[in-house]
């Protein structure tokens, strides 16, 4: 009898395994050696507006911090660099305060260029403050755009959120941030 019952469970656990095998993986392109110097600092840069925000517009921390990182490439992207811009925030309207710059885009299952016009921040609080603020008030058309990530109780359904509210193009948005939180224990930023 147990050799029968062992045999079915390595026949079970066998199958188990070729389903896993043959089941295509999304894996995501994050570094997962320890943080450089230069990542250490950025976060620590970020990170106290980003918990001070969470208080006043919650959104959790670690996933702004995570945007930030994904989007300005650790602060070093021209738009971050220069202009402060750590979300790729466009301009609205007719304001000063703008830089036209190449970006790419997830249009028709493929990435396109396309020149688009970024909103300029005179600080890293102030990108900071933008985007929670349009996270917690929404869009012009619709207030409750993103009460997705508003509502979420963990950074998992804040990330998926984002997606689900048409934060950004590409599909493997949610799972670039979720690597990136687990990565760098970004989580521990969160109240």
């Amino acid at each position: 009898m147990f050799v029968f019952v062992a045999f079915g469970l390595i026949v079970i656990f066998g199958f188990h395994a070729l389903y896993e095998s043959s089941q295509p993986t999304q894996q995501v392109a994050v570094p997962t050696q320890s943080m450089s110097a230069h990542q250490r600092e950025f976060i620590h840069k970020i990170a106290p507006e980003a918990q001070r925000l969470q208080g006043q517009y919650n959104i959790l921390p670690s996933v702004t911090i995570a945007q930030a990182i994904l989007e300005s490439q650790w602060g070093d992207s021209k738009l971050a660099s220069e202009y402060y811009n750590l979300f790729g925030v466009k301009a609205q309207g007719n304001t000063q305060k703008s830089a036209y710059l190449n970006t790419q885009e997830f249009v028709n299952g493929q990435y396109v260029t396309i020149k688009a016009k970024f909103q300029v921040y005179s600080s890293y609080n102030e990108s900071l403050r933008d985007h929670a603020q349009l996270l917690a008030l929404g869009t012009k058309w619709n207030p409750n755009q993103y009460a997705d990530v508003t509502n979420a109780a963990n950074y998992v359904d804040a990330a998926k959120g984002l997606q689900t509210d048409g934060y950004a193009t590409d599909p493997a948005y949610t799972q670039k941030l979720i690597q990136i939180i687990r990565t760098y224990k970004l989580y521990r930023y969160d109240n």
